[in-house]
C-alpha cells in the first residue's frame, strides 16, 4: 500500500433529489475502513476541485433527470467538458471510477452518467474502475453495493500503479480512451450483468448455517415471509450488515417562547396562489377520479407555455405527523423550538446541517413541511434502528432487512411495498429512535410537479392542472392511503369541488376564501410545440397524461385564429381510458377542436368498454394498438414530413409500449432490423422530434 499521503482520492457527485450525494457520501464514509483518506464535493462547487490539474483518483456518482439530463447541479460541468475547444488530451492525466444512476422506466437510462462518462473519455481520462449503471427500477442496490465493494480493490491497484508509473494501464479494468462508443457500451453492459450476478449471491463472508451456530440467532414459526418475520434460509443465516452510519446531529427543544414565525422551506420562486376552481373530471363510479385545478396566477409573474409544468409544495398529512409524534413520544413537544447544530466530534466526513430544515422553526412545522416522512427508509436508515430497538427479535428482523442476505426481503417488503418510517415503527413498536436520527435519514420534502392542461392564450392570468387521486390500497405492510400531494389536494379543494359535468366556464364570486397553494412554474426546455407551425404533430397521452395536449390544443386554436391565412400542420391525438362514459378526460371541449379544424385526427380507445355484438374486428385497447392500425401515417409524419411525436402519461407501462410499437413501426415501414430501427429512434430524438413528458 502506499503512503498515507498518496491513498487520497476524490469524490464527485451530480444530484437531483439526493440519491447520488447518499451515495456519494457512503462511499466517503467507507474510504476510511479501506485505509484511504476522500475528499467530497458535488460538481456545482467549482471553486472545491479543478479536474485540469487532479492528479488523484476521482470518484464520480451521477444520477439522470428529466428526458435524460445530466442532474442541474452537474449542468454546468457537462458544459465545460463539452467545450469543442478543448484538446482531446485534456484529461489525459485523469484517472476515474463513474456511478451511474437511473431507472428503466425511462427512456435515456443512466443517461447523466453516460453523457460525463463519455465527455471525460473524449478528453483522454481513462477508467481505473468499470463503471456501474444502477437501476432504481429494481433497485439501486442491486448495482451499488457489489460496485463499491469492489472499489476498494480498484483504487489500490490504482494507486500502486500511479505510484510506478502515471502512464501505464491502471488496472484490468481501465479502458482505453481511444475505445469508444460502441464497445464502451457493450463493455459497461457487461459490467452491470457481472455486477447483477455479483449482488444475488451471498458474499465470501456470508453463508447459510444452522440456527445453534448463531449466538444471535431468533426462532420463528412463521412459515411464511413477511415486513415483521423472515423464514429459513434467511432467519437462519449469518448477516453482512453494512457499518452503523455515524451520527452527526445534535436537536435541542427548547420550548415555545422562541418559535419563530416559519416560512415554507424553499419559499424562494413560489408564489402563493388562490385556488379559483376545482371540478371533478370523472363519474363517481369511475375506477380513478381526476381533478381539475384552476389557479389563478393573475397577481404574479407566473409565465408559462403549454408543456411547462408547475410544481405545488405539500405538506405531510396532519394525522400521519400526529402518529409519528405520539411513536417518539414527542406529542407533548410538537410546539417547541428546533435548534439543529452538528454534533461534536462526529465522524462524519463533511457532515452539515441540512438546509431543508429551518432554524428555531417548531417541531410539528418541520415534521409537516420539510421532511419526507413517506420517503422509503435505505438500509442505512434501518441499520441505525437497530441500536433504538429494545425487542430481540425485531432487532434481528431489522438486521435482516438491512443486510445483504436480506436484500430480496428488503426490496419486497420495504422498497417495493412503499414502506416509511411510520409504517416500520408501527411494525417494531419496541423501536424508539431519537429525533436526530430522522432528522439525519428522512430526506428533504420535495415539491410535486404537475404539466399545464392550458395555454395562456386560452386562459389568460390562469393555469389548469389535472391529476389523478392516487390510492395505495391496504396491505399488510401498512394501511389504505391517498398519494400524498393529490391526497391533500382534493381534501385541500372539497368546499369548493364541483361535480362532474361542471362546465369549466363557471365563475366563482370572489377569491377571499378559496383554498391557496405555493406554486412555481417549471418550464421544459424541450417539450413545446414546433416552432414551425407547419411541422406535423403526433401526441399520445391516455387518461391524464392528455392535459399537456390539451395546452397545446388550446394554443393552436388561438394560433389560427390569429394567422387564418397561415400554413398549419396535421395535429394527431392518440387517447385512451378505461370506460367512454366514465373518464373520457375533455371530450367535449376534444370533440370541439377536431370540429373546428384545430385538431385532425381524434384516434380513442376504451380498455374496459365491451365491444358491440355488431363489431366483426378486435377493437383496440390501448393506445399502442390504434398507433399500429395508424402505421403508415406515423411512419410518414416522422420520417418523411419530418414531424414531431410527444408522449406523455405512464413510464413503467405505456411509454414502454408505445417505444416498443414504435421501433416495430419502423422497422416494418422501412424494412429494418431491430437494431437499425432503434438507430432511427434515437436519431428521433437526438433532433428532439420524439419527446416523452412522463411518470411512475
Amino acid at each position: 500500500m502506499p503512503c498515507e499521503a498518496a491513498a487520497h482520492f476524490l469524490i464527485l457527485y451530480g444530484s437531483q433529489r439526493g440519491q447520488a450525494q447518499s451515495i456519494a457520501e457512503e462511499i466517503c464514509q467507507q474510504a476510511a475502513e479501506h485505509g484511504f483518506t476522500a475528499d467530497i464535493s458535488c460538481l456545482s462547487k467549482h471553486d472545491k476541485y479543478n479536474l485540469d490539474s487532479e492528479s488523484r483518483p476521482v470518484v464520480f456518482v451521477v444520477s439522470t433527470t428529466g428526458d435524460g439530463d445530466p442532474p442541474d447541479t452537474a449542468l454546468k460541468f457537462v458544459r465545460k467538458i463539452k467545450n469543442k475547444s478543448l484538446p482531446h488530451d485534456h484529461l489525459s492525466h485523469l484517472r476515474y471510477a463513474l456511478l451511474g444512476l437511473g431507472d428503466t422506466n425511462y427512456a435515456n437510462f443512466c443517461n447523466g452518467g453516460k453523457t460525463i462518462d463519455s465527455y471525460l473519455q473524449k478528453l483522454g481520462a481513462k477508467h481505473f474502475y468499470a463503471t456501474g449503471h444502477a437501476d432504481d427500477g429494481t433497485g439501486l442496490e442491486v448495482v451499488v453495493d457489489p460496485w463499491i465493494e469492489g472499489l476498494w480493490d480498484a483504487l489500490k491497484k490504482a494507486f500502486s500503479t500511479m505510484s510506478t508509473s502515471d502512464q501505464q494501464t491502471l488496472s484490468d479494468c481501465t479502458q482505453d480512451s481511444n475505445h469508444q462508443n460502441a464497445s464502451d457500451q457493450k463493455k459497461n453492459l457487461e459490467v452491470d450483468l457481472q455486477l447483477l450476478k455479483l449482488s444475488e449471491v451471498d458474499s465470501p463472508k456470508g453463508k447459510t448455517v444452522t440456527s445453534d451456530s448463531i449466538a444471535t440467532e431468533i426462532g420463528s414459526t412463521s412459515s411464511v415471509a413477511s415486513l415483521k418475520e423472515s423464514v429459513p434460509p434467511l432467519s437462519e443465516s449469518v448477516l453482512n450488515v453494512p457499518a452503523l452510519p455515524p451520527s452527526y446531529l445534535e436537536i435541542l427543544l427548547v420550548g415555545t417562547e422562541n418559535v419563530e414565525e416559519t416560512v415554507l422551506p424553499d419559499k424562494d420562486g413560489y408564489f402563493e396562489v388562490p385556488i379559483s376552481k376545482a371540478v371533478q373530471l370523472t363519474q363517481d363510479d369511475a375506477v380513478k377520479t381526476a381533478i381539475l385545478l384552476e389557479l389563478d396566477i393573475s397577481q404574479q409573474e407566473q409565465v408559462y407555455q403549454p408543456g411547462d409544468a408547475f410544481d405545488i409544495l405539500c405538506p405531510n398529512r396532519d394525522s400521519e405527523v400526529e402518529e409519528l409524534l405520539l411513536k417518539l413520544d414527542l406529542q407533548m413537544q410538537k410546539n417547541c423550538t428546533v435548534q439543529v447544530n452538528l454534533l461534536k466530534n462526529t465522524s462524519k466526513k463533511a457532515a452539515k446541517v441540512p438546509l431543508h430544515i429551518p432554524q428555531n422553526g417548531s417541531l410539528q412545522f418541520i415534521l409537516t413541511w420539510c421532511l419526507e416522512i413517506r420517503s422509503t427508509p435505505k438500509k442505512a436508515f434501518l441499520r441505525a434502528l437497530v441500536d433504538f430497538t429494545q425487542n430481540a427479535s425485531e432487532k434481528r428482523r431489522l438486521l435482516e432487512l438491512c443486510s445483504k442476505q436480506g436484500s430480496a426481503d428488503y426490496n419486497s417488503f420495504v422498497r417495493d411495498s412503499s414502506v416509511c418510517v411510520l409504517d416500520l415503527l408501527r411494525a417494531f413498536p419496541s423501536c424508539c429512535p431519537p429525533l436526530s436520527l430522522l432528522f439525519e435519514h428522512l430526506p428533504k420534502l420535495q415539491p410535486r410537479a404537475y404539466s399545464a392542461a392550458s395555454s395562456s392564450l386560452q386562459h389568460p392570468g390562469k393555469v389548469h392542472l389535472v391529476f389523478n387521486v392516487v390510492e395505495f390500497p391496504a396491505r399488510p405492510e401498512h394501511p389504505a392511503r391517498k398519494g400524498l400531494c393529490t391526497g391533500w389536494l382534493v381534501d385541500h379543494v372539497s368546499s369548493i369541488l364541483e361535480p362532474h359535468g361542471t362546465a369549466l366556464a363557471s365563475e366563482r364570486p370572489g377569491t377571499s376564501a378559496l383554498p391557496k397553494v405555493h406554486v412555481r412554474a417549471r418550464p421544459s426546455s424541450t417539450f413545446h410545440l414546433p416552432s414551425d407551425p407547419c411541422v406535423p404533430v403526433v401526441m399520445v397521452g391516455p387518461g391524464t397524461g392528455v392535459a399537456p395536449f390539451i395546452g397545446f390544443l388550446q394554443q393552436r386554436e388561438k394560433e389560427r385564429e390569429a394567422n387564418q391565412e397561415a400554413t398549419f400542420g396535421e395535429m394527431w391525438l392518440f387517447f385512451g381510458c378505461r370506460h367512454k362514459d366514465k373518464d373520457f378526460l375533455f371530450r367535449e371541449e376534444l370533440e370541439k377542436f377536431v370540429h373546428n379544424g384545430t385538431l385532425s385526427h381524434l384516434i380513442v380507445c376504451f380498455s374496459r368498454d365491451e365491444p358491440d355484438a355488431a363489431e366483426t374486428v378486435n377493437r383496440p385497447t390501448y393506445v399502442q394498438h390504434n398507433l399500429i392500425l395508424h402505421a403508415k401515417n406515423l411512419a410518414k409524419i416522422l420520417l418523411e414530413d419530418k414531424g414531431c411525436l410527444y408522449v406523455c402519461g405512464d413510464a413503467k407501462n405505456m411509454a414502454k409500449d408505445v417505444n416498443d410499437t414504435l421501433l416495430e413501426i419502423i422497422g416494418n415501414e422501412l424494412q429494418l432490423d431491430k437494431l437499425d430501427a432503434m438507430k432511427i429512434v434515437a436519431g428521433l430524438r437526438e433532433d428532439k422530434r420524439y419527446l416523452q413528458d412522463i411518470w411512475s
